[in-house]
């Protein structure tokens, strides 16, 4: 039995109403005047004008930082999950059960408990390549596995990948040109779902980046709010709105084009 649509309408205004509350309650304490009383746009101004001092430049130092991790945590984990889950579909499908299982591991297991083991990896990662916050996107890598990878699978699970394989190859065509021009267009949607959720993960993590001393834009959001609470809430709204704006495109990129009507 499906529900009706006064009950699915109940339902996500609840769910709504949950999300609007506290939100609601962060942009009302960014409008207070302090102790004169009263509410005004005066900090948002000051934001959106380019009028803050230099003690807020690590919160855009972090931004950068966060912007940087998101590209190479995206590209990292797009480069080797896509082929292997193509390899496993098409030569070792009896395999697919144990990549689920390593992929969707990471969920399972608290973010403390994945920094006290990435602490001794992260010993030999600054010796070898560096301390630079760019590494932070191997541990982001991990972090947002299970959630690329449902969404790749969703999307390969909808594809008959043997049979576009088996004609592209029957054509003449190398495996290069299979997979690049075959199969990936047909993969676009997945992918793009799971680089927006990566994006969104990276800029909303606080927890690995606080504890392996790396500075990101949730990690200076604190720093910031010791001084300034009101400015660092505004750019949580804004990183809030941000990753609500980005799940809206999933949404939308995973319905797709409706078939049209034929007569």
């Amino acid at each position: 039995m499906t529900p009706s649509r006064t009950t699915r309408w109940a339902i996500l205004g609840l769910v709504g109403l949950i999300f609007a509350v506290p939100i609601a309650a962060m942009t009302e304490f960014t409008l207070r005047r302090g102790l004169e009383g009263g509410h005004d746009l005066s900090r948002w101004i000051t934001l959106f004008t380019g009028q803050l001092d230099g003690g807020y430049r690590q919160v855009w130092v972090g931004l950068g930082n966060s912007v940087v991790l998101a590209i190479v945590t995206v590209l990292l984990v797009l480069v080797l999950l896509v082929p292997t889950m193509l390899l496993i579909r098409l030569r070792f499908p009896r395999l697919m059960p144990v990549l689920e299982f390593v992929c969707l591991l990471p969920i399972t297991i608290p973010a403390i408990v994945l920094v006290i083991g990435l602490a001794t990896v992260y010993g030999v990662v600054a010796r070898m390549l560096g301390s630079g916050v760019w590494t932070l996107a191997l541990a982001y890598g991990v972090l947002v596995l299970p959630f690329a990878f449902r969404a790749v699978q969703a999307n390969l699970q909808a594809v008959d990948v043997q049979t576009l394989t088996e004609a592209a190859r029957s054509l003449g065509a190398s495996w290069p040109t299979v997979v690049v021009r075959v199969l990936l267009p047909n993969l676009r949607r997945g992918m793009l779902a799971a680089s927006f959720i990566a994006v969104a993960v990276v800029l909303g993590e606080f927890t690995i980046a606080s504890l392996l001393n790396r500075t990101n834009l949730q990690t200076a959001l604190v720093v910031v709010s010791k001084n300034d609470p009101f400015t660092a809430v505004i750019f949580a709204l804004l990183a809030l709105l941000f990753a609500f704006l980005l799940l809206l495109v999933i949404g939308r990129v995973g319905s797709g084009r409706r078939p049209g009507r034929t007569s």
